[in-house]
């Protein structure tokens, strides 16, 4: 849940970061290689936050789903669209991840409760 919850913030505080980067002076964040491997690290901490969630508590496949589309549509935007539509593409492949650990995140607390809202006939 910890890595779900940095996720999030590291999802919410790019944006800001990347428009700030002539004013700061931090050009190299705009290195296609920083950012391949910002990517590779984003999704081996993703698939672990929602893997060990997963095996640990709720065993649903929901958020492991969103987390593997939203890295897709991410790098599909970054391989194959150019100009104005990637700025449109690669966010979308952002909210997907966040609401992966949106969802991982309900699942893993519900759980413990015992809440039924989003179990759908799950059994403990």
């Amino acid at each position: 849940m910890t890595a779900s919850v940095l996720c999030a913030i590291h999802c919410a505080i790019v944006p800001l970061l990347i428009t700030s980067l002539p004013l700061l002076g931090l050009g190299f964040l705009a290195n296609p290689w920083f950012e391949w491997g910002m990517i590779t690290f984003a999704v081996l901490v993703g698939f672990y936050a929602i893997g060990i969630s997963y095996f640990r508590s709720h065993h649903r496949v929901l958020p492991a789903i969103l987390l593997f589309g939203g890295f897709l549509i991410i790098i599909v935007g970054h391989l194959y669209v150019t100009n104005w539509r990637e700025a449109l593409i690669v966010p979308f492949g952002g909210l997907l991840i966040a609401s992966a650990h949106f969802f991982n995140y309900k699942y893993t607390t519900i759980c413990r409760t015992d809440n039924t809202l989003f179990h759908f006939g799950h059994k403990h």
